[in-house]
């Protein structure tokens, strides 16, 4: 072969090196009612290819994932991405104020890419509460085959989807809410959709062979209440939450907050027999608890009753917070703030405080953020920004860097707040109430702080370092104490920062951050996808020529 056409087939190569897109998985869901049965009485559910709880999505860090959602439930519904930061596109970000909703009888096509991500994550809808009753399902996130993580192969992985259930049909849980009055208290636990009876007759929900290493991968997909979670006579060595590889330690149970996911290993080295999974609930007045069957292959004899205890106090659980270390060796796409690892050094441009109350407006319960109570307008926020129409749908930083002297003063409005592209912000959460609050930020991870009792003062940032927290896309606020995170917010959009407790983001402890780039480049943010649902105001405007070159 002449130097001349090796050079050509060299120059075909370096193309399709180049300009060559990362892979694509296609799912296709019918979304539909059926009876279910999570506590044992039949109830009406949400399934996806009629299963509940959903398929699981099986994806690759840059996979490019597309779900063509068809809606056969007679009200609207959206999905999102638990955990899933939608590099540039918040457009599929599934949440009221950046989509439309598919409405009965249609169908949309999701397409987004987990762009430099790995990790346990979950997906579920978003509209009312529809969460309630099913539509969850895993999401995972492997490797690339190239790049090595820091556990051996196990010999097979599980999901334990674990969350409080209450027994109610979504469209009754909602109607309690817009009534003004609370859900209450949950009617259970489940695991994986079910809770064991313990009567012997149990089938179990996965099996493990003896001597041999098993990756479970456990998620709290409730609605409210934190879940101890604990594996009968055996330990689980914890090697990533949330997208981070942590340093690997062993643990007898982990509180896994609302939203959160954690993945443990776990090694059948006990006599063979059946063993519980457990998931109670904690920081309550009332103990529920959910069970489900683990059997060894070679296994004889049922579970023991006796199941081990779960803590007790807050302060346990704010322990293990901080037990929890960033693997900085391990190879994963990790974020690093202006090169800096340690806070009282970084360079912050902007420090938000938010507090969160709850109060009686009209004589209907509702929670707010710094004394806003969002709600949705009917056209998406996002929309109305990119349309140019903004001003007539809502206004933005209603609220200030400060919350309000008075918290008991509600404001019911759509709550966007501006941020600057690329710049370092801290927001500090001050949680003044007796009962856990959690959150997520939509479009990014974050380090997290995980506070102290008290309020917040600038003096307290400097005796912290980021060793000590991990990157992560949820953030807990214990009980009249405060909590830290701090970004680089480098992912144009309109992202939601939400209450992880349904019943407070429904009535309101919600906001959106626009983060909008100067320079109008596809380069940060992506235009309005051509097949994107138009709805409010926009519905019949003339298509906007694309706002980002």
């Amino acid at each position: 072969m002449g130097r001349g056409a090796v050079l050509a087939f060299m120059l075909c190569l370096l193309g399709v090196t180049v300009y060559g897109e990362d892979p694509y998985i296609y799912y296709t869901w019918k979304v539909t009612y059926g009876t279910i049965s999570p506590l044992g009485t039949p109830q009406q559910g949400i399934l996806i290819n009629g299963q509940f709880p959903g398929p699981e999505i099986n994806s690759t860090s840059n996979n490019n994932v597309v779900v063509n959602v068809f809606n056969n439930l007679d009200e609207p519904l959206l999905f999102t991405w638990h955990g899933v930061q939608q590099r540039k596109n918040s457009w599929q970000d599934g949440t009221a104020g950046v989509q439309c909703p598919i409405l009965p009888g249609t169908n949309y096509t999701y397409k987004f890419q987990v762009k430099d991500q790995i990790g346990s994550y979950f997906y579920y809808p978003t509209t009312g509460l529809q969460r309630a009753v099913g539509g969850f399902g895993g999401l995972r996130i492997f490797s690339r085959l190239l790049i090595p993580v820091p556990y051996a192969d196990p010999e097979d992985e599980y999901w334990v989807l674990i969350g409080d259930w209450y027994g109610k049909s979504h469209k009754t849980l909602k109607m309690e809410l817009d009534s003004g009055r609370s859900i209450g208290r949950p009617a259970g636990v489940i695991i994986n959709g079910k809770n064991a009876k313990g009567d012997g007759r149990d089938e179990p929900l996965y099996t493990m062979k003896p001597g041999k290493t098993y990756k479970y991968r456990i998620c709290n997909t409730g609605l409210k209440d934190t879940l101890n979670f604990r594996f009968q006579g055996h330990g689980m060595k914890l090697v990533e939450t949330e997208g981070s590889h942590v340093v690997q330690n062993v643990y007898d149970s982990l509180d896994v907050h609302v939203g959160q996911c954690y993945t443990v290993l776990v090694t059948a080295d006990k006599e063979p027999r059946d063993y519980y999974m457990i998931a109670s609930t904690r920081m309550t007045k009332y103990n529920l608890l959910g069970k489900g069957i683990v059997r060894y292959t070679n296994g004889k004899g049922p579970a023991s009753p006796v199941l081990p205890p779960a803590p007790v106090g807050w302060a346990w659980s704010l322990n293990q917070f901080r037990s929890f270390r960033w693997n900085l060796t391990a190879s994963a796409a990790r974020p690093n703030p202006q090169g800096s690892y340690h806070y009282g050094q970084i360079n912050i441009t902007r420090t938000i405080k938010f507090v969160n109350s709850v109060s009686n407006v009209n004589g209907k319960l509702r929670y707010a953020i710094n004394g806003v109570s969002h709600v949705d307008p009917e056209t998406p926020v996002k929309l109305a920004e990119y349309y140019g129409v903004a001003d007539k749908v809502f206004k933005y930083n209603i609220i200030s860097d400060e919350p309000p002297t008075d918290l008991r003063a509600i404001t019911i409005a759509p709550n966007v707040m501006q941020t600057t592209f690329r710049t370092f912000i801290e927001i500090i959460f001050e949680n003044p109430e007796k009962v856990l609050q959690s959150y997520n930020l939509g479009g990014y991870s974050f380090f997290a702080v995980a506070g102290e009792p008290g309020t917040w003062t600038p003096e307290k940032r400097k005796g912290y370092n980021l060793l000590d927290a991990i990157s992560r896309h949820t953030i807990q606020v214990f009980p009249k104490s405060w909590a830290a995170i701090m970004l680089t917010f480098d992912n144009a959009g309109m992202w939601q920062l939400r209450s992880e407790h349904a019943e407070h983001r429904y009535l309101g402890q919600q906001l959106y951050l626009s983060v909008e780039s100067e320079e109008k480049s596809t380069r940060d943010e992506y235009n309005l996808p051509e097949t994107q649902l138009v709805c409010g105001i926009v519905k019949d405007m003339p298509r906007p020529p694309p706002k980002y070159v």
